[in-house]
């Protein structure tokens, strides 16, 4: 089974992020230029929390907020839910399901390393389940796989 880190050599690691008090209105329109869902809010080198689409629609309308004057860091999830670049991406999947979260920064040791987000991971595991499943229907039809 493919690990995170394979993922993230694949994939690459650029991360996009935020400070706390950067206007909710700011962050958006990174993701908007950046075609993204989510944003780290960083404190430093710390990961303080993270703001994504879903933030926005549930936490700032809804609570009489504005985004121009609101800091991410009102409406940003935290704490952050992290996986390591040793983890599978099946160890992965599990608990971005389990605990319903679209991402997930991968961190080795304290340094912030990538990011997944469950697109990247469930496009992962069907890739690997397929090629599983190839292997398999060429030793059912008798195929050499050693040449």
């Amino acid at each position: 089974m493919k690990t995170v880190r394979q993922l993230l050599n694949e994939k690459g690691n650029q991360v996009w992020s935020v400070s706390p008090g950067t206007p909710i209105l700011e962050a958006l329109q990174l993701m908007a230029e950046k075609d993204i869902g989510a944003l780290l809010v960083l404190e430093g080198e710390k990961i303080a929390g993270i703001f994504t689409e879903r933030d926005y629609a549930r936490k700032v309308i809804l609570r009489g907020k504005t985004s121009k004057s609101t800091p991410v860091k009102e409406i940003m999830a935290s704490p952050v839910i992290t996986t390591a670049p040793k983890q599978t991406i099946l160890q992965c999947l599990a608990v971005m399901s389990r605990k319903r979260i679209r991402y997930m920064p991968v961190v080795d040791g304290a340094r912030l390393v990538g990011i997944l987000s469950i697109g990247d991971v469930v496009q992962a595991v069907i890739a690997e389940q397929e090629s599983a499943l190839q292997q398999l229907e060429e030793i059912v039809m008798g195929k050499d796989l050693l040449g």
